[in-house]
């Protein structure tokens, strides 16, 4: 599941509900039971999520809705590797990233050479 995440400091839950594709009963449950998920609250007791929050909870959905794991597995997945599920999308960008690294290495080392 390859979700855009908005740029920006904090995410109302019904700005993370529709983001995931959940209902936000589901994000409330899911903050009992991961530990990992952690929103402020407003003055007006209004939950904000942090970019890193949202991030959790995309992997968590991934985890849970499209991966078939079960809570006590999610659970242990993200305690145990503190990384993110990769989705085939996200390998893609990250070969892309590294291909794109590599060419600017190589431009610099031709730079530096004529320097």
């Amino acid at each position: 599941m390859s979700v855009e995440i908005p740029n920006k400091l904090y995410f109302k839950i019904g700005e993370v509900a529709k983001l995931v594709c959940v209902a936000p009963h589901v994000l409330r449950y899911w903050e009992v039971e991961f530990s990992e998920i952690q929103p402020r609250r407003a003055n007006s007791n209004q939950r904000l999520y942090r970019r890193e929050d949202v991030e959790i909870i995309v992997s968590i959905k991934t985890l849970l809705h499209d991966q078939g794991y079960t809570l006590t597995g999610a659970k242990k997945f993200l305690a145990n590797t503190n990384q993110v599920p990769v989705d085939s999308t996200d390998t893609v960008k990250l070969n892309h990233l590294s291909t794109i690294k590599n060419e600017l290495l190589a431009v610099k080392e031709i730079l530096n050479k004529n320097s």
